[in-house]
């Protein structure tokens, strides 16, 4: 193996109400669908560790790391409540060896809509608000959830995107691993699922056999691997969390980029990989949809795929019907409601699946509502 990618990703939603329409028909706001108090909880406890992990990061850069970041937009709003968590960010951003990805704006699953206006209008206002915030253009692609399904590579090309990060499941690779730039209209990263469930999940296990994780142990097992590149995708939030668990995961990741480079085997940015090797081709990209943990857990019930028709009507009639002057309001409120998490909600192998199904839709039926009654 020659080289390793690392992108982290980190998205907050926001979590709708339990909403009945019962309760009676209200102007739509965010309060009106979202729970705020929820929300604003959740940014404040990870607020509180992103100071530690963001250095942390800055030690393994400068050992020799290079990682891409991957911020929703629903993350980016809520910083706003707290301008040091974007400080830190831009800390990170001024080490050089640090780049970051372009995603759906709401972490929608736009990119399933027949029409690809609005998802092309949410990855080029993502790819505006990481320039505007941190003074770096993205050049990678990643689909909330990993997802690669349809073809939105012209799309990307014409934002200026050069490759894409995507999931490396079973369907598109068969017995393969995931450990080359992989061709199609887009370059294509397919994240090693093995290796970065290792990290995520199982670091802090103590009853996983391969327990604990080391740096070195992580290294020999890349080193074994045939190919150019492996792709590991992690979750921010995994870092502190696997850190108080069990410890060791901020020395693991102080001491990857030395125990790598000890074997040959560089930290590279996506951008650089797409450069540097060669595409080998891949059919199952354009034939094949993915998402990580399995599209059924996206799309795998009634509830789910009504939800996702709804959302591509109203994403016409919003158009056509909200007055000028609240537009942007109702878009923002609407582009909350694209959330992937929403779906995840809704999976009905979950106990609260179905209750979660009639909630959301009831919310969406009375967005819609509202848009039709004008009472925007």
């Amino acid at each position: 193996m020659e080289s390793v990618c690392v992108c982290v990703e980190l998205h907050l939603p926001y979590h709708l109400k339990w909403y009945w329409s019962a309760d009676g028909y209200r102007i739509p706001e965010i309060s009106t669908y979202f729970d705020q108090e929820r929300i604003f909880n959740d940014f404040q406890r990870m607020a509180a560790n992103i100071g530690r992990t963001n250095k942390i990061l800055e030690r393994s850069i400068a050992n020799g790391a290079a990682y891409t970041l991957n911020l929703s937009g629903t993350f980016l709003d809520q910083c706003s409540w707290d301008p040091r968590v974007l400080n830190s960010f831009r800390e990170l951003a001024d080490t050089g060896n640090v780049s970051f990805a372009a995603s759906t704006y709401y972490h929608s699953l736009s990119a399933l809509y027949p029409d690809l206006t609005d998802f092309k209008e949410q990855v080029w206002t993502h790819m505006e608000k990481i320039s505007e915030l941190f003074g770096i253009t993205p050049s990678a692609f990643v689909n909330p959830e990993l997802m690669i399904s349809g073809n939105i590579g012209g799309v990307l090309k014409k934002l200026g995107l050069k490759c894409m990060i995507a999931e490396g499941a079973k369907n598109l690779l068969n017995t393969d691993v995931p450990s080359k730039v992989y061709s199609d209209d887009m370059p294509t990263l397919l994240r090693h699922i093995g290796l970065s469930e290792d990290i995520n999940r199982h670091f802090c296990e103590k009853s996983w056999e391969d327990y604990p994780l080391t740096a070195d142990k992580l290294s020999s097992w890349i080193e074994r691997i045939e190919g150019n590149v492996i792709t590991l995708y992690l979750d921010y939030g995994s870092i502190a969390w696997n850190e108080s668990k069990a410890g060791g995961m901020f020395q693991f990741l102080t001491e990857l980029p030395q125990s790598l480079e000890e074997r040959g085997i560089s930290m590279i940015k996506p951008e650089d990989a797409v450069s540097r090797f060669d595409k080998v081709r891949l059919d199952t990209i354009k034939t094949e949809s993915a998402a990580r943990y399995g599209m059924g857990g996206l799309l795998g019930n009634h509830a789910q795929h009504f939800y996702l028709k709804e959302l591509e009507i109203i994403a016409q009639e919003i158009k056509e019907r909200a007055s000028a002057s609240d537009n942007a309001q109702m878009q923002h409120i609407f582009g909350y409601l694209q959330q992937s998490d929403i779906f995840l909600d809704m999976n009905t192998a979950h106990i609260t699946g179905y209750e979660r199904a009639v909630n959301n839709i009831s919310i969406l039926s009375d967005f819609r509502r509202a848009i039709w009654e004008g009472r925007t």
